[in-house]
């Protein structure tokens, strides 16, 4: 059966070397299988997220020389998907509103002798987990800000494991992220429950991503379980970074596609750049 990837970018920014060198990472996988290649917009953020930004996205991986097969997906556009989602584990006593503020949980942290570690920093403390039942109630009427975290204690399947590429199967331990946030008070629904669902939706048989994000598989295998969802097999790269090994990022004001190609650069020259030479 012919693989299906995908390249998944959130348009917070212009993409980079970095980006370029996921896009064909994920690219490559699929054309030289003869399989599928998917764009997915990951726009869910509505505070950080600019339609500039997908624009300028789609323009300079046709840059690139990448093409894809079918329609783009954009996440923004199928929200009552998510929604869906989330009312199916909330059906199940699997999710929890929350309410507290990101001070307020730091405060609490601060306080605790020993806080648990995940893979994110701290763990949430479980705070509103052990609200009284009609002290809950009379926020949500209320009409409290709140998120939605998933219970972990109730929602942990026993012996779940992920195929990597050149590893095998690895056990997975989604309970060392604690009660993660599956909506926040700002955005309808997080990455974690956004990329399994549309990964299971599209049909991705194999998940190319950079290593940073390896951790977050148990989680994302613990949601394909608790919903019904097929596994992909996963194949985590490592991340490109600059002369002095720091990871390429945004925030860092990395060169982006779009300044390498205004200094003259051609598409197989940042192609060879990125480490994905022709």
């Amino acid at each position: 059966m012919p693989i299906t990837t995908r390249f998944a970018p959130s348009p917070t920014g212009l993409l980079h070397l970095g980006h370029a060198f996921a896009a064909l990472t994920a690219w490559r996988r699929a054309r030289d299988a003869g399989g599928r290649f998917l764009l997915r917009i990951e726009d869910i953020d509505p505070t950080r997220c600019r339609p500039e930004f997908t624009a300028a996205i789609l323009e300079d991986l046709a840059w690139l020389g990448l093409d894809w097969d079918g329609p783009v997906r954009v996440q923004s556009e199928h929200l009552p998907e998510y929604r869906a989602c989330l009312d199916r584990l909330s059906a199940r006593g699997l999710l929890y509103p929350c309410f507290c503020t990101r001070a307020a949980i730091q405060r609490e942290l601060a306080a605790s002798a020993a806080a648990p570690h995940g893979p994110d920093g701290p763990l949430y403390p479980g705070t509103c987990r052990r609200l009284p039942p009609d002290e809950r109630a009379a926020r949500l009427a209320a009409g409290v800000p709140h998120a939605l975290r998933l219970d972990m204690a109730r929602a942990l399947v026993p012996g779940l494991t992920f195929a990597e590429d050149g590893e095998g199967l690895i056990a997975c331990d989604p309970a060392r992220f604690g009660d993660v946030v599956l909506a926040r008070k700002d955005a309808p629904a997080s990455y974690h429950l956004c990329v399994t669902h549309d990964d299971a939706l599209q049909g991705v048989t194999l998940v190319t991503r950079g290593i940073d994000l390896k951790p977050a598989t148990d989680l994302h295998r613990l949601l394909q379980a608790l919903l019904g969802w097929p596994a992909p097999a996963y194949a985590h790269h490592p991340l490109r970074t600059d002369t002095a090994g720091r990871r390429l990022a945004k925030r860092d004001h990395a060169a982006t596609l779009r300044d390498l190609r205004a200094a003259g650069a051609s598409p197989a020259g940042v192609r060879a750049l990125a480490g994905m030479p022709d």
